[in-house]
């Protein structure tokens, strides 16, 4: 019996290693559009934030999404995380 490797991504607020499953993932497309990657399957670079209020401070504080994608990145990407993460409260 062998046991499933978890895949493990990085949260670009708080830079910790945290399971694929339980991060939100923001997707650059192929057309320079940020969004918000609910399937995980869109095409394109993606990076993972946690679903966490303090994870989200650090990020929008930082710019952290600006730095990940080189390119400037709307408000509402910002506040569409902080609806995501109300949702799953």
């Amino acid at each position: 019996m062998t046991t499933k490797k978890v895949p493990m991504r990085m949260c670009i607020g708080c830079r910790e290693m945290k399971p694929k499953r339980e991060l939100i993932r923001v997707v650059k497309t192929p057309e320079n559009e940020i969004k918000l990657d609910k399937t995980g399957k869109l095409n394109g670079r993606g990076a993972y934030v946690c679903p966490d209020a303090e994870c989200l401070k650090k990020l929008r504080k930082q710019n952290a999404l600006s730095h990940t994608f080189s390119m400037k990145v709307d408000e509402s990407i910002y506040e569409g995380l902080e609806k995501e993460l109300e949702q799953g409260e």
